[in-house]
């Protein structure tokens, strides 16, 4: 493989990187507006114990990330997998793009943590409103 062929490598890479990024914002985002939703609707499922304690362990490392002032890890991937790629800036193929400039806008620190720690305390409340339900194990006649 010649140096041309790694460079393409690594920008595919950082563009995977920018698309599973975007997945988990929208599993956050999307996630608590069915949860809201459904709790109203009675949807069933948004009471599922492991969606729910996923989609609260994932918001609560946003903001533990956040206030903690540390920069979020796939973000760290993909600056280095761009600068690997000699990428200067973002010249990624449509998709990858429009991503990125949906993940990424521009705003004081704070106004970040601001937002973060308010999700992240609707999806805490969430929880308690409509708590996630375990499934509870039926026993049959020969386990009694």
């Amino acid at each position: 493989m010649d140096f041309h062929d790694t460079q393409f490598l690594y920008r595919l890479t950082a563009d995977f990187t920018v698309v599973i990024h975007f997945a988990f914002v929208m599993f956050v985002l999307l996630g608590q507006i069915l949860i809201t939703v459904g709790a109203f609707a009675g949807w069933n499922w948004v009471r599922n114990f492991k969606f729910r304690i996923i989609h609260l362990a994932s918001i609560l490392f946003v903001v533990f990330e956040s206030v903690a002032g540390i920069v979020c890890p796939l973000t760290t991937l993909e600056k280095w997998l761009r600068e690997q790629a000699g990428q200067t800036s973002y010249q990624g193929d449509f998709i990858a793009n429009w991503v990125h400039d949906m993940l990424f806008f521009q705003a004081d620190p704070w106004v970040f943590t601001v937002c973060y720690s308010l999700f992240g305390l609707f999806v805490l409340i969430t929880f308690f409103v409509a708590p996630p339900r375990r499934k509870l194990k039926v026993q049959t006649a020969e386990e009694v």
